[in-house]
């Protein structure tokens, strides 16, 4: 299961003692769909304003927290966020640009900005997106590294900030070098967040256009913190939802995968279907 965008900062006054309100900070019920997950992939901006490892401790750990032995995490733009700038809350900081926090609290599960596994007969890659120009393709370089030394049938690669997106964030295009370089190495699933909303996109080559040996996006920025909403539908987009809170949830076999919505309880919103590896 999957979702970036999560937990609220302890002084949000939304989160409401870790329970949220109708619109805002639900994380806590977001964490109650993990239970069946063998893996839980966290998509960055995992705990808000600035991901400092004291709002970790009394936001992320008291809900996603409890499956904390399954998670691999991505980092986001929100971990990197120093205790300076316009952050509306910004609580128990760690006052850097080195994401001290997220590295503190998940430990061994984050080994780096940018690392790779092998679970359930598939590869997964992680990238650190938070990043312009150069940096972006020397992450790309090692990317596409990775993947041909590690050549499994299927493999799945995820980041915070997505290469494509119906919704209202900016700056996808820096992170074209990873999507080229997902499609260069046969990868079959992208998972991000960033976007607060659910989307799904058909398989698409590097340049993204539709290709039935393309890779397949998802946007899962649905984990809790809030839902913002679509600015303008893309090309490819098959799916989109702005009105529940939820995860994706994964079925992995060695060269297929099946994926659900699975929106938080009292809310609804479904999506589900199928894929082939190549």
């Amino acid at each position: 299961m999957a979702a970036g965008d999560i937990a609220c900062d302890p002084a949000d006054p939304n989160f409401n003692g870790g329970r949220g309100t109708g619109t805002a900070c639900r994380q806590w019920d977001t964490a109650n769909l993990l239970g069946a997950a063998d893996l839980v992939l966290a998509l960055g901006d995992n705990q808000y304003e600035c991901g400092g490892l004291a709002a970790y401790m009394a936001s992320f750990d008291v809900s996603w927290g409890a499956f904390k032995a399954r998670i691999r995490p991505a980092i986001g733009n929100h971990e990197h966020q120093p205790t300076s700038g316009p952050q509306a809350f910004g609580t128990n900081c760690d006052g850097t640009l080195s994401a001290a926090g997220y590295f503190t609290y998940f430990g061994s599960a984050a080994p780096a900005s940018v690392y790779s596994f092998d679970a359930a007969g598939w590869h997964f890659a992680t990238l650190d997106s938070s990043c312009f120009l150069a940096n972006c393709a020397v992450q790309a370089s090692w990317l596409s590294s990775d993947l041909a030394a590690h050549p499994t049938a299927c493999s799945l690669v995820f980041y915070h900030h997505p290469r494509w997106s119906s919704g209202e964030q900016p700056g996808l295009i820096f992170r074209d070098p990873f999507w080229r370089a997902a499609a260069a190495g046969g990868a079959d699933i992208v998972l991000g967040g960033h976007d607060h909303l659910y989307e799904r996109f058909a398989p698409m080559d590097g340049e993204g256009a539709a290709s039935d040996r393309g890779v397949r996006e998802f946007v899962v920025g649905t984990g809790g913190y809030n839902l913002t909403r679509i600015v303008a539908p893309q090309p490819n987009s098959e799916a989109r939802n702005t009105r529940a809170f939820g995860v994706v949830q994964l079925t992995l076999y060695p060269d297929s995968y099946a994926w659900q919505f699975v929106p938080i309880a009292g809310q609804t919103y479904s999506d589900s279907g199928t894929g082939v590896c190549h």
